[in-house]
């Protein structure tokens, strides 16, 4: 047998099989989804990211064919619910939403069960939800470079609530703290309804606020607001400038909600899903619904997700490493 002639023949023998492996996954995704979606919420029912889960689940459901279900998975801030999806088949059956903490938790942790972005492929951020720089009306500032230039004059004087050590409304602080080279007290709450008790009470005097929770106080004038924290201004509350415009260039925050799947999906799989989230997200019905809790509807494809991704990862890990924040 001539070998140039067999090694021809096993070279042209592979590429058939790969190719019709190709195929194969090819049919297997136009086909897909052939049964039920888990959409595994980290989260406790209630809050934001599940709420904004089981809209898009319930969306994704008319326009699959399939039953697409939320389960909440909470427990160890959030870490149970994110491996369960991390080791999951990637078939596109765990799908997984999470909130802007996804991006936190390796700041905290030196370890985690999972890897956030060799384990998962992203598929869209769904919305965001702006942060906005509340003020108590006791407190003489009516700008952010007033509050810098009180902060600077006294250092370590100045409190502000937050939801918690570590949580979203805490490093939105210590990010402006970081970057304005300022310090104030954390004073942690076990959430965010009982900081903004603490806000109204007069016990805090600043709060990082998520918009939604905020703006109704804002609109009533029991609290005083100074800028989001979001790169473009609100749609909520579009007469607040950023704290970018305000006079801290580059800054940058909000809470947000996405979606992702187990690492190595079929890519048809992941534009198949890609295409039905971001459809849901944009329902007119949909999008009211969210802006009228401050949310804001973004539906960006896969790859501007990941970036979002990378880029909030380093920025955190920065940020705790300077304030010395790691997981209570």
């Amino acid at each position: 047998m001539n070998l140039a002639y067999a090694t021809k023949e096993t070279v042209a023998a592979g590429l058939a099989l790969v190719a019709s492996l190709a195929c194969v996954s090819y049919a297997a995704a136009q086909a897909y989804p052939t049964r039920p979606i888990r959409l595994i919420v980290p989260q406790s029912a209630g809050g934001s990211t599940d709420v904004i889960a089981r809209v898009i689940a319930q969306r994704m459901t008319e326009t699959l064919g399939q039953t697409v279900i939320v389960d909440n998975r909470p427990g160890a801030g959030s870490l149970n619910g994110i491996e369960i999806v991390a080791h999951a088949v990637p078939d596109g059956y765990t799908l997984l939403g999470v909130a802007a903490s996804y991006t936190i938790n390796p700041a905290l942790h030196k370890k985690l069960p999972f890897d956030p972005i060799r384990d998962f492929a992203p598929i869209t951020q769904l919305a965001t939800l702006p942060h906005i720089l509340v003020v108590h009306p006791s407190l003489p500032v009516n700008s952010v470079k007033e509050l810098i230039a009180l902060a600077q004059a006294k250092p370590g004087v100045l409190n502000f609530a937050s939801s918690g050590i570590a949580t979203s409304t805490h490093l939105a602080a210590e990010l402006f703290m970081y970057m304005t080279r300022t310090s104030m007290v954390n004073v942690p709450y076990k959430g965010g309804a009982p900081a903004m008790v603490g806000m109204l009470s007069g016990q805090c005097q600043l709060n990082f606020a998520t918009i939604s929770t905020a703006l109704p106080h804002v609109r009533s004038g029991k609290l005083r607001a100074l800028a989001v924290t979001t790169a473009k201004r609100s749609v909520a509350a579009p007469e607040f400038p950023t704290i970018a415009e305000a006079g801290v260039p580059g800054y940058e925050h909000g809470s947000w909600v996405g979606l992702l799947a187990t690492a190595k999906v079929p890519q048809a799989v992941i534009t198949r899903l890609h295409a039905v989230a971001v459809k849901a997200a944009h329902a007119p019905d949909v999008k009211a619904a969210l802006l009228k809790d401050g949310l804001e509807v973004t539906g960006t494809t896969p790859a501007e997700y990941s970036a979002i991704i990378t880029t909030e990862i380093a920025k955190w890990i920065k940020v705790a490493k300077a304030a010395g924040i790691t997981a209570q």
